[in-house]
């Protein structure tokens, strides 16, 4: 076990060590990007919702160094194994699949066909922006938690009513 843990970290580090190399003049960049980010001012937030505001209302025109490399080989590595359980969801329980997709299908559609494509692309890439920030500060395991709760909640009284 420690074997594959070991080969595991190693293969992360090659892999943050590829994406430093090939990213090695945005160094400074993302550095100060980070900061932002990470709303390590407290007027950043403000900042960013203005900024992606003035992109979007005037042209169509359009990360801590070693840390954010390793976190972008992360976010790809956890966006792969979604999309492994996802198939492995497809395989072992179709109809569950299908169920999923149809309801997240219907809820996207359901989005687009209520917004505007340029205002949900701004509030879309506006949150993306906010989202380390929301990370950082917990403000999204608060509100996880929350949900989490409420649904335990509701399933304890569906329990009690199937008693």
């Amino acid at each position: 076990m420690a074997e594959g843990d070991n080969r595991s970290t190693n293969l992360l580090a090659a892999e943050t060590a590829s994406l430093e190399e090939q990213l090695q003049g945005w160094g400074e960049v993302m550095l100060v990007v980070d900061k932002v980010l990470r709303w390590e001012k407290a007027w950043f937030p403000p900042a960013i919702v203005a900024v992606v505001s003035l992109v979007f209302l005037t042209t169509e025109q359009q990360q801590r160094f070693h840390e954010i490399c390793s976190n972008v080989v992360k976010t790809r590595r956890r966006a792969a194994g979604w999309w492994k359980r996802l198939f492995t969801l497809k395989e072992e329980k179709p109809k569950m699949y299908f169920v999923t997709m149809i309801i997240s299908l219907a809820a996207v559609a359901w989005v687009g066909q209520q917004v505007h494509n340029l205002l949900l692309t701004c509030l879309i890439v506006t949150f993306l922006l906010l989202l380390p920030g929301l990370n950082q500060h917990g403000i999204i395991s608060k509100y996880i938690g929350m949900a989490k709760r409420e649904i335990n909640k509701l399933l304890k009284q569906k329990e009690k009513k199937n008693e």
